[in-house]
Order: structure tokens, then C-alpha cells, then sequence
């Protein structure tokens, strides 16, 4: 059995783009192996709260040494690891806000990339000295944007502050593949977004025969 992390990280409720492409990845992706577990969570519409000095101070606390309130506070970060954890295939669903990610997605990154939970940290290391404790698992990527042209050789490969982020940290949340979808054009709303739309669309299946092979 496969446990399959849907994220989704969009503001809007309906319309969304991003939402529409991660609902048919799950459906896809369950209807081919319905024995998956899958868990959700739609973190556009209740976002993980920011992290705050008293947070890194309890992060930096050993876990006997904790206040009640500092395991409080990091009670929700515990959680959203734990799914983590069990997840073999990670599905982040997101628009492109001003070239980089959402708020809601940047909380949740800061609450799971952690110290002494997704990766260690040793001086021993030289100047290298983080370490991630998971691996082995797949990350799925699918975006939407106004504009076009942020991919590879892209017009605005350097203006993509999304894609790039999410891959580097990715290592930290143990993904060893990376996956990308991408629509463009929203906001153009001409021909060029119709088919950015329907070569998405078109490429969930062969993503997910790909995954499953390889997980």
C-alpha cells in the first residue's frame, strides 16, 4: 500500500486551477490503486501558523526539558510531520504567487522542515552540516501562474521563485523525485492558456503510471 500527501495550498475555493489539477491526481491516482491511504490537507484554507520565537525555542528545547505550552506549540507541527512520515508520494497543489509560493505553503514547509525530525544538524559535517532523516519518497508538483515562459529556457526562468524553492527544499522532506505540472497563461485567458490546460491534463496519467513504477 502506497500513502499518498495531497497539500493544497491555494487561496481560492472555487476556480482554482491548482485545486482542479490536485482533485484529478487523487482521483486518478485512487481509481488506479484504491488500496492507497490518503491523506489530506487543504492548508489554503486553514494555513499552519507561522513560526515564532517561542516556537524555535521549544524546537530548540529537548523534548523532556519541554513546558506544557512548548509542546503545545509544537503539537501541530508534530502532526503535519507525522504525515510526513508516512507519506511515500507527496502531491503539493499551488499557484504562483508573485513568483514564489504562497504563505500558507511557506508555514507548512517551516513547520515540517525541522531539526532532529526531518533532518540533523553536526558541525562534524564541515560546512555541509544539515542532514535530512527521510528519503525514498516521490513529490508531485502541479502549479498554476498568470504568465508563461518559467520553465526551463523559459522568457522568465529567472523570475520563477516557485518551482526552484520547493525543489530545494524538497530533499528535506525526503523526496528523492520530483514531478512538475505546470498550467500558464491564466491571465491571459487566449488559446495558449486552453492548451496549457489540456497538455496538463493529458500528462496526470503518464506521471502516475511513472510514480508507481518507481515507488
Amino acid at each position: 500500500m502506497t500513502v499518498l500527501l495531497h497539500i493544497d495550498a491555494s487561496a481560492r475555493k472555487e476556480r482554482s486551477i491548482s485545486r482542479a489539477l490536485g482533485e484529478t491526481f487523487k482521483h486518478q491516482w485512487l481509481s488506479s490503486k484504491p488500496a492507497d491511504k490518503f491523506i489530506y490537507r487543504d492548508i489554503g484554507s486553514t494555513p499552519p501558523d507561522f513560526i515564532s520565537e517561542s516556537w524555535i525555542a521549544a524546537v530548540f528545547t529537548p523534548e523532556g526539558k519541554r513546558t506544557d505550552e512548548q509542546n503545545l506549540l509544537l503539537a501541530l507541527s508534530d502532526v503535519l510531520i507525522e504525515e510526513l512520515t508516512e507519506a511515500d508520494v507527496i502531491a503539493i497543489s499551488t499557484p504562483m504567487y508573485n513568483y514564489g509560493m504562497p504563505a500558507s505553503l511557506k508555514a507548512w514547509i517551516d513547520q515540517v522542515v525541522r531539526v532532529n525530525k526531518t533532518f540533523t544538524f553536526d558541525l562534524n559535517r564541515g560546512d555541509f552540516p544539515l542532514e535530512p532523516t527521510l528519503s525514498g519518497k516521490s513529490l508531485v508538483l502541479l502549479t498554476s501562474c498568470g504568465e508563461f515562459g518559467f520553465g526551463e529556457n523559459g522568457t522568465r526562468e529567472d523570475m520563477n521563485h516557485l518551482g526552484p524553492h520547493i525543489q530545494t527544499v524538497s530533499k528535506y522532506l525526503g523526496v528523492d523525485e520530483v514531478y512538475e505540472i505546470s498550467v500558464e497563461y491564466q491571465e491571459f485567458g487566449d488559446n495558449r492558456h486552453k492548451r496549457s490546460i489540456e497538455s496538463a491534463y493529458e500528462s496526470i496519467p503518464g506521471m502516475i503510471k511513472s510514480i508507481a513504477t518507481n515507488t
